[in-house]
C-alpha cells in the first residue's frame, strides 16, 4: 500500500533541535554558583567581618547566619525539585527550615520587651543598608532559580515562586550578613529577617508571571 507523504509532519519536524537534559545535579551547581557569586561580590563590596573567625562575636551571630544558609539551600533545593516534578518529590525541608527561622523575631521581640529597648532597636541608624543591600544581592539567586524554573515546568507557580524568593532573600541575607559588624540579638533577629518577608513576598507576586507558560 502506498502511503501519502504528509508536508505538516515535515515541517513540524524541521523546527525540533536538541536541548540539554535538566538533571538535579546542573541544578544544584547553578544554586550553588549563584551563592558564591553573591558571597564574592558583598567580598568585593562590603567586605568580610573578621571578628567571627577570630572568636570576637557574639554566638548569635554564627547562629542566625547559618539559620539563613540552611533555609535558602532547603528552599533551593525544593525549586529546584519544584522545576521537575515528579512522583514522590517532598518540600518538607523548606518547612521544616522556615518554621525554625520564624523562632528568631519572635525571640527577638520577647528579648527587646523584656528588655525595654524595642524603640531603640527599630530606630537603629543601619537599618535601612541592612534591608535594602541584602535584597539587592539575593537578586543573583532569584534570577538563577527563575531561569532554572522557566526551563521546567514546576505545577504551582504560586508555591514556587514564594520558595524562590525564600531562597534568594535567605541566601542573600546570608551573604550580606557575613559582612554586617552588628552581631546584637536585636540587630540580627529584626533587620536581617526583614529583607527575608519582602524577597517572599515579592517572589510570591512576581515569580508566577516569569516562568508560567
Amino acid at each position: 500500500m502506498n502511503r501519502v507523504p504528509n508536508p505538516l509532519i515535515d515541517e513540524l519536524a524541521s523546527d525540533l533541535a536538541p536541548v540539554s537534559p535538566m538533571t538535579h545535579r546542573t541544578g544544584i551547581a547553578v544554586a550553588f554558583a549563584a551563592l558564591a557569586l553573591s558571597v564574592t561580590g558583598t567580598a568585593l563590596v562590603e567586605g568580610i567581618w573578621m571578628a567571627p573567625y577570630a572568636g570576637q562575636a557574639s554566638p548569635f551571630f554564627l547562629i542566625v547566619n547559618l539559620a539563613f544558609l540552611l533555609l535558602g539551600l532547603a528552599c533551593a533545593g525544593a525549586v529546584l525539585r519544584m522545576a521537575s516534578p515528579s512522583v514522590g518529590n517532598s518540600y518538607a525541608g523548606s518547612g521544616w527550615a522556615l518554621a525554625m527561622t520564624a523562632i528568631l523575631p519572635a525571640a527577638t521581640l520577647v528579648a527587646l520587651l523584656g528588655r525595654g529597648d524595642a524603640l531603640a532597636a527599630i530606630d537603629e541608624a543601619f537599618a535601612l543598608h541592612c534591608v535594602t543591600a541584602p535584597l539587592l544581592t539575593s537578586l543573583v539567586t532569584a534570577t538563577a532559580l527563575v531561569w532554572w524554573l522557566r526551563r521546567g515546568a514546576p505545577v504551582s507557580a504560586t508555591r514556587a515562586g514564594f520558595l524562590t524568593g525564600l531562597a534568594a532573600g535567605a541566601l542573600g541575607t546570608f551573604s550580606y550578613g557575613l559582612s554586617c559588624s552588628f552581631d546584637t540579638v536585636a540587630h540580627l533577629g529584626l533587620w536581617h529577617m526583614v529583607p527575608v518577608a519582602i524577597a517572599a513576598l515579592a517572589g510570591r507576586i512576581v515569580v508566577p508571571y516569569l516562568v508560567r507558560w
